[in-house]
């Protein structure tokens, strides 16, 4: 399949990879872009240096194009930002926060940018403001989510911006892949099923909890702090739901969670770890290498068409 994001990024295949802090390091990056999509680095809450040492690590992995995700929350992103512009890696994705006011200097470096969008009114600004393209993602993916769910918000971003979009959330096979592109996006980006590739560096506990996960597991915490975060329902996110519940201080609920990704990603704690995954964990059920999971998701798409137009035909 070559569409409009093939040709943006010199890629084979639409696919980008999500941006998933602790979990999309130099070597899921590197895998991705080997098999034909575009990897990413997720800066998440790392330093700088951190993040000039993975992407010194992806080149020394690929000679393929790949970016880096920067979560403009983190204290360090403004540091971020530098290091990418100095390294001017080929694409840089956002995650929340004011993306705007960097556009310009990204686009004098000839880094291509692909702002993570969750609405219409957002994706309208980022075009004016020069992104390249949209990532919009639906309310099912992992990690921190807006309210629109992926079927509703991909065709009216495509229909309100003339730039490529490419769609996110809940995608983790063919099918998922056939609907982005009926919905009108030029591309997917998929995030929870490469958790569970041989080359992702996510502990062994984590992987099998996404594998082991059932269609209503991934649930969303957080929502009265106005930040929500969709992970893997364990006693963690039931704590959250105490604190809550019990009108817990904005303080106290966020503290919970510090470390929790960490303890999920390296340590294998999967009771008070954050195990971030979008609603798609109940449809993954292997670990493959990131080359056989893209070639799987694509060579796919004929049956997909084929059974479908038998119903409708």
């Amino acid at each position: 399949m070559k569409t409009k994001i093939c040709e943006l990024l010199s890629i084979e295949y639409p696919i980008i990879q999500g941006g998933m802090a602790w979990v999309a390091t130099a070597e899921l990056a590197a895998a991705v872009s080997n098999g034909g999509g575009l990897g990413l680095i997720a800066a998440g809450g790392a330093p700088a240096e951190w993040v000039r040492e993975q992407i010194a690590k992806a080149r020394t992995l690929t000679d393929k194009p790949f970016g880096v995700n920067v979560m403009l929350m983190s204290p360090f992103a403004q540091d971020v930002m530098k290091v990418v512009l100095e390294e001017k890696v080929d694409v840089v994705a956002k995650g929340a926060g004011n993306f705007a006011k960097y556009i310009p200097a990204l686009k004098d470096a000839g880094i291509k940018v692909f702002p993570v969008i969750p609405s219409v009114a957002i994706a309208k600004k980022m075009e004016k403001c020069g992104a390249d393209a949209v990532i919009a993602e639906g309310t099912e993916a992992g990690g921190h989510i807006g309210e629109l769910t992926t079927m509703v918000l991909v065709p009216q971003v495509v229909d309100a911006v003339s730039i490529p979009v490419v769609a996110a959330g809940g995608i983790a096979d063919s099918r998922g892949v056939v609907a982005s592109f009926a919905l009108g996006a030029d591309g997917v980006q998929v995030g929870t099923r490469f958790i569970c590739s041989t080359e992702c560096i996510a502990h062994d506990n984590y992987k099998q909890a996404i594998i082991d996960a059932g269609d209503r597991d991934a649930v969303v915490t957080g929502r009265s702090t106005g930040a929500p975060v969709r992970a893997l329902k364990n006693k963690l996110t039931k704590e959250y739901e105490r604190l809550e519940k019990a009108g817990a201080s904005f303080e106290e609920i966020e503290n919970l969670g510090v470390g929790g990704l960490r303890r999920a990603t390296i340590e294998g704690d999967v009771e008070f770890g954050s195990l971030m995954a979008g609603q798609s964990a109940a449809m993954v059920n292997k670990i493959q290498p990131c080359a056989e999971i893209i070639r799987e998701l694509f060579n796919g798409v004929d049956d997909v068409v084929d059974n479908m137009n038998k119903k409708l035909f």
